[in-house]
């Protein structure tokens, strides 16, 4: 007996690698631009680190970025560190995250620079590392000819209006896409305008439509994209891009939320202010690292499985927290009420310790069955029909009856190109009695 089940034809993508002399000037042409680059990066660090020995006394926006305020010494001066140790600290980390943009931007030149969008991409990569944690390496005071190269780091969010509009393919799908990506030039525009016609000018909430026009467009572009035309390894690479995005976004926003949850960390005599390069660091390195992966297609099945865990103990520990912070107060309220309000109670603690710890492990098998219902349909479903076909086994008889049961759960679950199953007669040799199976893909 056999029955098939046809399976879509995937389409083959265009050919989109360079060869010849095309890959050779495009490659020339690449190692041209990044070093000037890496030449501007180099003249950066020296004047960045003389920028940040000296206190800014004059307006904010005056500022370079981390430079230290009147406000911020006497918070430097709670963790013992001087001025000079402040800037090469600054400077290294500010150094050690634009590195890892060029390694990252290096390693897909090297691996991938046959391709245009290998190029493009890797290009990007090294003039966002040339440029520094928020441009903070960029300076127009440079000598001529790099300020020419620097001169490149206007184009960058345009670079990434495209990049965002093509990943992980590197083409405009469909075709009318290329609009976006002008968008993003718009926007370059509003921001390089004289007054009063420069975005900084603008009212808040046109400011917002702008940037809900800008990056909703691109982020619906993707989501089309991603629910009609990706194939299952595009599907990974965008995966991977949008955990890098998230993560990043959720270490600067926990470091923000953090900041209004407790007032006095937001004082500009804070040492926690004096961390916020950190933060904006990791926020990087995150993207980095998970963009760097999506390109280079590493590993990318690993992806859904990082999702997952952090789905299931990201909410676990959010849940977990609120429950431990209203089972104190409650508690210590209630001892208040009963003993007085002077009354200590460390009981409290420990009930609420102990209630957590018992817990732990039915939230974290409720959220992971949930998350599995509601993220990972196919998996959970494709586990219960086992599961039920286990059943089955043990209580019918039917040879019909199971090998009709046995081939809807191999499609179901394996999907196969199609199913075969042939079941021994008494006149072939008996050299078993378990029927045989073969499910090709």
């Amino acid at each position: 007996m056999r029955l098939s089940a046809p399976l879509p034809t995937p389409v083959e993508p265009p050919d989109t690698r360079l060869r010849g002399r095309g890959l050779i000037a495009a490659r020339v042409v690449w190692l041209v631009l990044a070093a000037g680059l890496f030449a501007n990066f180099l003249f950066g660090i020296v004047t960045y680190y003389a920028q940040l020995q000296t206190v800014c006394l004059t307006t904010l926006d005056q500022c370079t970025n981390w430079q230290l305020l009147p406000a911020n010494m006497q918070a430097l001066h709670q963790f013992g560190l001087s001025v000079g140790v402040y800037a090469a600290a600054v400077t290294c980390w500010d150094v050690a995250i634009s590195l890892l943009f060029l390694l990252v931007g290096a390693l897909i030149f090297w691996r991938k620079s046959a391709e245009w969008y290998g190029l493009f991409v890797s290009l990007l990569l090294v003039s966002f590392g040339c440029s520094g944690l928020d441009s903070s390496l960029s300076f127009l005071s440079a000598p001529l000819p790099l300020v020419l190269f620097q001169l490149l780091s206007l184009l960058q969010w345009p670079a990434v209006g495209v990049f965002l509009v093509t990943f992980p393919t590197g083409r405009f799908t469909p075709r009318w896409t290329w609009v976006i990506a002008l968008l993003w030039l718009v926007q370059l525009l509003e921001f390089v305008l004289p007054s009063p016609y420069n975005i900084a000018d603008w009212p808040t909430w046109l400011v917002g439509i702008n940037h809900l026009v800008v990056w909703g467009s691109t982020a619906a572009v993707q989501l089309y994209r991603y629910r009609r035309s990706y194939t299952p390894r595009q599907r990974q690479q965008t995966k991977w891009m949008v955990f890098g995005v998230a993560l990043g976004s959720l270490v600067v926003g926990l470091s923000y939320i953090l900041g209004i949850m407790v007032p006095g960390l937001s004082a500009p005599d804070s040492p926690y202010q004096l961390l916020n390069v950190v933060f904006v660091g990791l926020e990087w390195m995150a993207i980095i690292l998970a963009l760097g992966v999506a390109i280079l297609q590493y590993r990318l099945w690993d992806i859904d499985t990082i999702i997952n865990k952090a789905l299931v103990y990201g909410s676990l520990t959010a849940l977990l927290a609120a429950l431990y912070a209203g089972l104190i107060i409650g508690l210590t309220s209630l001892a208040g009420f009963i003993a007085g309000p002077t009354a200590t109670n460390p009981l409290a603690l420990v009930i609420s310790t102990l209630a957590i710890v018992a817990l732990f492990q039915p939230l974290r098998q409720r959220l992971q069955s949930l998350i599995d219902r509601r993220f990972y349909r196919q998996k959970y479903d494709a586990e219960k029909t086992l599961a039920a076909f286990s059943a089955t086994l043990r209580n019918e008889v039917d040879l019909e009856y199971l090998r009709a049961q046995m081939v809807a759960v191999v499609q179901e679950t394996v999907q196969p190109a199609y199913v075969s199953l042939w079941l021994r007669t008494p006149e072939q040799p008996a050299a078993g009695l378990l029927p045989s199976l073969e499910a090709r893909e």
